[in-house]
């Protein structure tokens, strides 16, 4: 976890063939994505847990995010 980076694969079957796509992503923290808005002159303005709006909690797995320009 100290690189934070992971491999999404994505399978598909397409004319009876399996075909495979494999994409290095690198996870950030909403911490740092805060940071990183601050720094782009922006703030958070709703953090939830999915696109349900239920609250974003310390327990939560994923989250949706707004950023506004400070104005």
């Amino acid at each position: 976890m100290a690189n934070q980076g992971l491999i999404s694969h994505h399978f598909w079957a397409e004319n009876g063939a399996w075909h495979r796509s494999s994409i290095p992503f690198r996870y950030v923290w909403p911490a740092e994505l805060d940071l990183t808005a601050r720094l782009a002159g922006m703030r958070l303005r709703e953090r939830w847990e999915d696109w349900d709006r239920s609250p974003f909690t310390s327990d939560s797995h994923k989250h949706v995010s707004v950023w506004e320009r400070v104005q």
